[in-house]
This record gives C-alpha cells, structure tokens and sequence, in this order.
C-alpha cells in the first residue's frame, strides 16, 4: 500500500497492514530412490491452489525448497501438488495440504525404477483386487452421510475416471472427517499407489492396519493385504507374511490374500505350504496369477509333472513366446528341469551303476584312515550344527575381497601337462540381504577395478567360478533336497572332523551348478563329502564330483576340492571359513582340464578396500568363439 498525506504535513505508511495481511508457506521435501539414496538434479514441479507453478531442481541431497507469500484475505488455505520426474524413474507425486497455522514440514518423495519387479503383484493388480471391494461404504463401516458425496466422487475420479490426482485431497479430507472409517482410509492409501507416491501411502496404510489391529471391530482385510504387497515390493516377505495372516481372519476364503500368501511363502522358500495355499487360492476364485504361482511351487517342491500340468492351464492354448518374460522364465525352468530329469533317469541303470556313489560307496582314497560310524544317530545333529553355522554366515557376512591367483592346465590321458596359463584377479564375495533365496555373488575384477572375464576358452582351457557357494548344500533351506549319510571321523590337517556324504535330488534341487560348451547348456547334480569340524561344525574341506555323467555330453567327470580357512577381520567378532585351496579337473570329450584357484589377502571391501565394479572389459580372446567350456558350482 503507497504512503498517505495526513493533515499536519506528517507522513506515514501502511505497510504494517501490509505484513498482517499476507503469509509466508514454506514448500520443502526430499526426494529419494526406494533404497533411500538421495536423487540429484530430479526436476520438481510444484503446482500450488490459487497461486503459480514453479519447477525446482534437487541438490546433491536431493532436497528441494521454496517460498510463498500469499495475501492471507484471499488465500486463508494453502495446498500444493508436487509432480517430481527423473529419467529412469517413474514419475512421482504428492499432495500437501497447509494451514495458515500449520507447520512446515519436509515432503518425502520416493522414486521406484522403471522396471516393476514381475515375480511381485503389481500395483495395478493391487488396486483392481482390492479397490472394488471398497466402494460402497456407509455408516456401517464409519463413513458418515453428510461425507458419502464427497466419497463416491472420490471413487469416480479414481477407480473409473483413473484420476488419482482429483481423487487424494478429496479422500483426505473424507478420511479426516471420518478417522474411524478405515475403508476410506485404505482407498487413499491405494489412490496414493496408483499416484506414485509411496511414502504417503505407507504411511495411511500403517496407520490404519495399526488401527485395526487395536480395535478388530472396525477392521477390515483390505489394508492387510495391501500393506502386506507393499513389504513385498520393500523385499521384505517374512514381514509381510504375518498380514496376510492377519487378513485371512476377517475372511479365510479371499483370494488375493490366499494367492499372496502363497507368493509371500514362495519367497521364503517355504514351498509345500505355499503349494497349499495357492490350492486354497484357486478354489476360492483366483485369477491366473494364482495359477502361475500354483506351477511354480510345484516346480519348487521338485514335482515336474504336476508343474507341466499347472503351467498347461495357465497358458490355455497360448503360444508361451508370446507371454511376458516372467511367463517364459517359469516356462524355461520348468522345460530345463524335465530335460535334466529326463537325462539323469535315462542314465540310471546303464553308466551310472559303474559310476562312484559317494553316499553308499564313497572312494577310499579319500576316507583312507577313517574311523567308521556305527549308526546314523548323529547324523541330525551334525547337519543342524552346520546348518545353524552357515545360518549366521550369511545374516552376518561382510562383503569382502581377497587376491585370486588362477592356474589353468591342459593334461594329458596320463596326466601330462601340455598347456598352462596363470591369470591373477581381485575376488569379490557379497551376500545380498535381498535375494529371495540363500546365496552368494561373485565377481572378479582386474587391477583398474572394473569386473573382469578370465582368459583362456578361446584356447582350450576351462573357465570355473562360484566356491563360497559350495558348502551350501547343507544350508536347511536347502537340506531336504539331497540325502545325506554319516560315514565316521577323520583328521584333516590335524583336526578331527565329521565326514558326511551326501548326494543332490535331482526332482528337487534347486542349488545346482552348470555345464556350458560352445553348443550347449546343462544343468549339474552333485553328490561329495564334506569335513565338518567336531568342535565348531565349520566346514573345513569339501570334494564334489557329477552326480552321475552325461555320456550325451561327453562328460564323464566334473571333481572339485575345496580347503577353507578361518579368515578374520579387524573390526568383526565373527571370523569366517573361506576357500582358500580349489582344485577342478575336467573329464570332457577325450579332455582332462584342471584348474586351481588360491584365495589370499581377504579385506572387508566396503571399508579397507577401494576396488569399483564397473562393466566387463573387452579381453584379449573376446571376439574369439569359445573351443573350451565353463563350468560353475
């Protein structure tokens, strides 16, 4: 407001009039990968009610702010609508509503990839399951008359106009008038999904499962199974599992519940129960999905037939390479496995019956000196004490890395050595905390630090990899696919130790190696002995072999000898039994290969070591078509 003459010839201003009428809203957030790192340079649109839209860009915390100065008589309110894009990302979004009273706080936005993850429900599956269920509401279930206006537009524009935009403030203002409703409350929480934003939605759908969970009267399976997807997607099955629970006690038979469920307990490798879960989810209305999972846990619990059977239902005549690719993945798996059970049944009974049979039959010269067991009785506890073993392991396991110096030879029948190649890398070992199934990765890398293939297929000799993932067999998620038997005690290095055979079910593992030549690619059974420590249950020595040759193949022999040593590391408690000493000799096609790999030097690669992973570079023998073949535990 411009100064004013005032009788007198004094002069004043008004600008204090000026300061009490307007205010000052303060637009600040955080945008972030769903890994929680922060997102740089992502362009952030903010698109406020009454005044005009301003594009922002994240700093290097991938924080955004700024500022509006509205005059407050004709904006009492203020509510801002962020849209944030990132290449790569999908677009995100959030509502904001202020009050001239209210306080600033900080918006957390969240980007997720491109690429959904197709083992999981999508969130577009999600919404149509659950979404129809939920979109006649009344007094019954806390929603109030004076706001089922509000509501069932709020349900037009999102579940059939797909316009979550117009329909979040409208929930949210349906859901603060009618706290105890906690089907509106789910509604949001799915419109704020279908948005894209994801940190709200987790926040509404925690919110009312806690809800619920405090007062079951009021409660509903809708946000059980939508918070129980949202674990999911996180990566974090075993805490989702208990939702789904929860939410087959408001109603037993659902069958999104049944067939996420099932998902949820295919995740955590507990396949019989999904098997039975996902028969529940079928008979109680479940769409193909279902029946996709239905294949896979028969897949899972080592029923080939079945899994062929399910799959046919599934595909209904559809040319499978035409499905989606998670389609084709189940499909391949399922035709590997009957072809690999197809040649080991075929050899059963010919080559087999003079091939070594480690269980019954193991080879003298490697139990030489061996104190025999008597009885099976200590058999239980010896594999519960490496299983509880390589349990902690892997919960506690650094991401680490050693020196890796491989020797590749070329014999002769007799045992001649007519070629060799010495080959040194850094080796990297890491154990994700989200695979969906026990394991490890490795990589190799070359002194600049970028991933590195050895050398050496071009010219006869044979490339082999994936040891720390050896002693795995007796992990318990594993343990029910091989037989096991208890031969005796015997010294190794002065140590005494439990010797076990064990033989892998080829119906049923799903820890296997592979075999790949020039022309094909089979997956491997095996069957060896293991030195187990009698004090610590730590495995000290392991010796592989095929479980029974692919004459098809050539392949008469596949042996490897792992010694593992006690590595420990600075700043851990915990040490940890490694591969220190590998040997694999090579029976292919007239061929005798031997390789031997030495592991030293190890380091906790996160802190005492620097060494980056970056794309393979191009090798000497790259262009070369592979003569040799590769081999992997």
């Amino acid at each position: 407001m411009m100064g004013q003459m005032l009788p007198g010839g004094g002069a004043t201003t008004d600008n204090h009039v000026y300061d009490l009428q307007h205010t000052n809203w303060l637009v600040v957030g955080k945008v972030k990968t769903s890994q929680g790192d922060p997102v740089r340079g992502a362009v952030v649109m903010v698109a406020p009610l009454g005044a005009s839209s301003r594009v922002l860009f994240t700093n290097a915390r991938g924080e955004f702010s700024t500022e509006y100065d509205l005059n407050i008589r004709t904006t009492s309110e203020f509510s801002v609508v962020l849209t944030v894009k990132k290449k790569g990302f999908q677009t995100a979004h959030a509502y904001a509503d202020y009050k001239v009273s209210g306080k600033t706080w900080e918006i957390p936005l969240t980007l997720r990839g491109l690429e959904e993850d197709a083992t999981q429900l999508s969130p577009a599956d999600l919404i149509a399951g659950l979404a129809p269920k939920l979109k006649h509401l009344g007094p019954a279930e806390g929603l109030a008359a004076k706001s089922a206006k509000d509501y069932m537009r709020a349900v037009s524009d999102f579940v059939e106009r797909n316009n979550p935009e117009r329909a979040v403030p409208l929930l949210i203002k349906v859901v603060a008038s009618n706290p105890s409703c906690m089907g509106c409350r789910t509604m949001l929480g799915l419109a704020d999904i279908a948005w894209n934003d994801w940190d709200d939605a987790k926040n509404t759908l925690v919110e009312c499962v806690n809800a619920t969970l405090k007062d079951r009267q009021m409660g509903l399976p809708e946000p059980m199974v939508a918070y129980g997807a949202l674990l999911n997607w996180q990566h974090e099955p075993e805490k989702a599992q208990p939702f789904f629970v929860e939410a087959l006690k408001f109603r037993p038979e659902d069958p999104l519940a049944l067939q996420e469920l099932g998902r949820t307990l295919l995740l955590t490798q507990q396949f019989e129960a999904a098997n039975s879960v996902l028969k529940r989810a079928l008979a109680a209305g479940a769409g193909p999905e279902a029946r996709l999972l239905y294949a896979e846990s028969w897949l899972s619990v080592g029923r080939s037939d079945e899994a062929s059977a399910e799959m046919n239902r599934y595909l209904g005549g559809r040319d499978v390479k035409e499905m989606p690719l998670r389609v084709r993945q189940v499909w391949a798996a399922l035709q590997s496995r009957e072809k690999v059970e197809s040649l080991y049944a075929k050899n059963q009974g010919q080559e087999t019956q003079k091939y070594l049979d480690f269980v019954q039959h193991p080879p003298d010269d490697l139990i030489h000196g061996i104190e025999p067991a008597t009885e099976q009785d200590q058999l239980s506890l010896i594999l519960d004490g490496v299983g509880t073993k390589i349990l902690g392991m892997i919960k506690s396991f650094p991401n680490t890395t050693a020196d890796e110096a491989i020797h590749q030879e070329k014999l002769s029948r007799k045992g001649a050595v007519r070629g060799t190649q010495d080959q040194r890398f850094r080796y990297l070992c890491l154990a994700p905390s989200d695979a969906k199934t026990p394991g490890f990765v490795e990589y190799r890398a070359d002194s600049s630090g970028y991933e590195a293939i050895p050398k050496g297929l071009g010219d006869g000799f044979m490339l082999t990899r994936g040891f720390t993932s050896i002693p795995l067999i007796f992990h318990p998620a594993y343990r029910t696919e091989s037989t096991f038997r208890y031969l005796g005690r015997q010294n190794v290095d002065g140590r005494p130790t439990y010797v076990v055979a064990f033989a892998q079910l080829p119906g049923k593992a799903r820890l296997v190696g592979s075999f790949q030549t020039e022309k094909d690619s089979v997956t491997t059974f095996s069957q060896g002995l293991a030195w187990i420590d009698a004090t610590t249950y730590e495995i000290a020595r392991m010796h592989t072999d095929l479980l029974a040759p692919l004459p098809e193949l050539g392949l008469k022999r596949a042996t490897s000898t792992v010694d593992f040593s006690e590595v420990r590391f600075g700043r851990l408690q915990e040490s940890y039994w490694l591969p220190k000493e590998v040997t694999v000799t090579l029976d292919w096609n007239g061929k005798v290969l031997r390789n031997r790999h030495a592991y030293s030097g190890f380091k906790i690669f996160d802190v005492d070591a620097t060494e980056k992973v970056g794309k393979p570079k191009a090798s000497a023998d790259s262009s070369a078509e592979p003569k040799g073949s590769t081999a992997s535990q």
